[in-house]
């Protein structure tokens, strides 16, 4: 199924928001017992790392990428090629991994899954911002 190459950067938010979401939801309702200003400052640190290092990265590199695009529409998973992909199935793996072998203690799971489901989350919410500005470029051109 093709889409037009705005729509991508929809699929891409659609999809990191909701992973986001998910992850969120298992570090926050792991978060209960472990309330502290030591842990909500370890959460906002993971946030930050990954936000500048990995996901506000990947935002612009498939931004641009999908942007480049000289045909108008794309089979509907190209909002990532497959390197990133693997990397999404190689996170998704580990976590699962981590989760169920109970090698990590609880307040690992929800300080570092908060962070971490923020950040997904953003990620998301910015490749959303990236189609609402696509749109309104698109709109722009034709006037």
């Amino acid at each position: 199924m093709k889409v037009n190459r705005n729509t991508l950067l929809l699929l891409a938010g659609l999809v990191w928001s909701a992973a986001g979401v998910n992850i969120l939801h298992i570090g926050l309702s792991a978060y209960t017992a472990y309330q502290s200003a030591l842990n909500y400052l370890l959460s906002v640190l993971v946030f930050a790392v990954f936000q500048k290092f990995i996901f506000g990265k990947l935002v612009k590199k498939h931004t641009a990428r999908i942007n480049a695009y000289p045909q108008e529409r794309h089979f509907f998973m190209k909002f990532f090629d497959g390197k990133s992909f693997a990397i999404m199935a190689l996170m998704m793996t580990g976590g699962i991994v981590l989760r169920t072998s109970g090698f990590t203690p609880e307040r690992f799971i929800a300080v570092f899954y908060t962070g971490l489901g923020a950040s997904l989350l953003v990620a998301g919410l910015l490749f959303g911002r990236n189609y609402g500005r696509a749109l309104y470029a698109a709109a722009q051109n034709k006037t």
